[in-house]
């Protein structure tokens, strides 16, 4: 307990958790804070829905992160040279997409949007890097726990905060304010040290961009890595499905924006700390493997709250009980999920390969979740979150094969579950 007190206290974990806010920030600012302005500005539901495709540069960043692999700056190091260089330029974007009109300019709207979530992605590479190339591989649980709690803090105060003051600021002034909040990431971006890495980065822009996917598929039978990818596309399917539509939800239930921030966001935030934490401590006890298996039910069971709440109505205890529910086991899931991503690369190709595994998540929350505006619509509240439950079965049914409740390490990190 004594050393866990320690790790968790070290200047690296401060630093995972800091990083963690700054990707998390942007995030919300292209999805549930857009779409509640362009609800109030009554953009069409099915436009709505279809923003979620700004999104698109989370799905396909392994196509650029090996650009951060190969070249360095001339400044504070390989990974802080391109952080400080990207945040910087995501500060203006955001600051850009607020003087937006979602109604008049649609079209403005969504190069903006696109931007924010390019920049976006591109930090998300650099950190995620970072971070697997500070911590030493039994740090990457508690580690990870702290990103993951970091980066929900950042999404608060991008969309509790921004929902929040958007009933007393124009849109505009929100979005220059959250921009002003990233100055943190630049500040931590500066105090962090760079990272030691004993592998040998890629020589060349050819090396970095084949090598990574060849080593991955090498290290294991490529049917079992294709497996792998499969796993992480679906894990958490159910889950990004219900959320790309809880915003457009609660409004249409009859709930006002301050009691979304304050219900949702801020209460929410509370039981996703804890959820984040307990995951990162259970996930010492269980392994990586185990703990996937026991977030993966409870997170799918609690997306079926949300049918609960589509029934009962604008109610704010019913609301705060399932937020609670859903925050607290998404923390524990994700948690459990990125920890489980980092483990799988080489540090020679952290950027590559992480970006490439997250890409992976990335689908199910961009492209699987545009249709869910016309879903919605079609099949209602209810039905729609039912569905959302069960399309979260298949990931789980696959962790039997890919992350055994049996093994502690990932598959791909252990030559012994090459199969015969």
């Amino acid at each position: 307990m004594a050393a866990t007190l320690r790790s968790a206290c070290s200047p690296r974990m401060l630093v995972a958790f800091m990083m963690g806010f700054s990707s998390g920030l942007p995030l919300l600012l292209t999805l549930s804070l857009l779409q509640a302005w362009m609800q109030q500005e009554q953009v069409d539901l099915t436009l709505i829905g279809m923003i979620t495709l700004v999104g698109l540069p989370y799905t396909f960043k392994f196509l650029w992160a090996p650009i951060f692999d190969r070249f360095r700056l001339p400044f504070l190091g390989r990974r802080r040279g391109w952080l400080f260089l990207v945040q910087l330029l995501l500060i203006l974007a955001i600051a850009g997409l607020g003087q937006c009109d979602p109604k008049n300019q649609p079209l403005a709207l969504g190069l903006m949007a696109l931007a924010v979530a390019f920049l976006s992605a591109s930090q998300d590479i650099v950190i995620d890097a970072y971070r697997r190339e500070d911590l030493a591989d039994d740090e990457l649980g508690l580690g990870s726990s702290l990103y993951v709690n970091g980066y929900r803090v950042g999404m608060l105060l991008a969309s509790g905060g921004g929902l929040i003051l958007a009933d007393h600021l124009a849109f505009s002034r929100v979005y220059l304010i959250l921009a002003a909040c990233l100055g943190v990431g630049l500040v931590t971006t500066l105090a962090a040290r760079e990272p030691k890495v004993a592998e040998r980065p890629p020589t060349s822009l050819v090396e970095a961009v084949v090598e990574p996917f060849l080593e991955y598929f090498r290290r294991v039978n490529p049917y079992w890595a294709l497996g792998v990818l499969g796993l992480i596309l679906l894990y958490k399917l159910g889950d990004t499905m219900a959320s790309a539509m809880t915003m457009p939800f609660y409004l249409d239930l009859g709930f006002s924006k301050t009691e979304i921030g304050a219900v949702v966001k801020l209460f929410g935030f509370g039981a996703t700390v804890a959820g984040g934490l307990i995951g990162g401590v259970l996930m010492l006890r269980l392994g990586i493997n185990r703990a996937l298996w026991v977030f993966g039910v409870l997170q799918a069971v609690s997306t079926a709250g949300f049918a609960v709440l589509a029934q009962i109505g604008p109610n704010v205890v019913g609301l705060a009980a399932v937020i609670a529910t859903e925050n607290l086991t998404g923390g524990m899931g994700t948690t459990a999920y990125v920890a489980f991503m980092a483990a799988l690369t080489n540090k020679s190709f952290t950027a590559t390969q992480y970006a490439l595994l997250s890409s992976l998540m990335g689908i199910s929350r961009v492209i699987l979740s545009a249709p869910t505006g016309w879903m919605a619509k079609e099949l209602g509240w209810i039905w729609f979150f039912i569905f959302c439950t069960i399309i979260a079965l298949p990931g789980l049914l696959m962790l039997a094969k890919y992350a055994p409740w049996r093994r502690e390490a990932p598959p791909a990190t252990a030559e012994e579950r090459k199969p015969n």
